[in-house]
């Protein structure tokens, strides 16, 4: 299975793998793939496959929230599972992390989305 990232340039990048968790083990290739591009441009994560989160996903999450921002860009998941929600909400990110905008991907801004198997 693949994901299919857009950039700006609404270029598809194509990365192997499959996320249906972000738990520890699995945040790790989350990062690897989203810090170079958080670091470029302004992101918002469609997250609508993610059934689970843990502690290591919610510090992924705010690991590429802090890279973003201290580039000077944006990073916003969007989609999130209403069990991912209630846990965002129950350690207060929610307000920081979920975008609550009325198009999925706000225009010039990339959607990066995780596709199901």
């Amino acid at each position: 299975m693949t994901r299919n990232y857009q950039n700006i340039m609404d270029t598809p990048v194509t990365v192997e793998g499959n996320l249906h968790e972000l738990v520890r083990g699995e945040e790790q290739r989350l990062l690897k793939e989203l810090e170079p591009v958080v670091r470029q441009q302004s992101v918002t994560l469609d997250m609508r496959h993610i059934e689970r989160i843990d502690a290591a996903g919610i510090a992924a999450l705010i690991s590429l929230y802090g890279d973003a921002h201290i580039a000077g860009h944006e990073f916003a998941v969007i989609n999130a599972s209403p069990r991912v929600v209630e846990i965002l909400e129950l350690v207060g990110l929610d307000r920081i992390l979920i975008s609550r905008s009325a198009s999925p991907c706000p225009e010039a801004v990339p959607c990066f989305e995780m596709p199901a198997a």
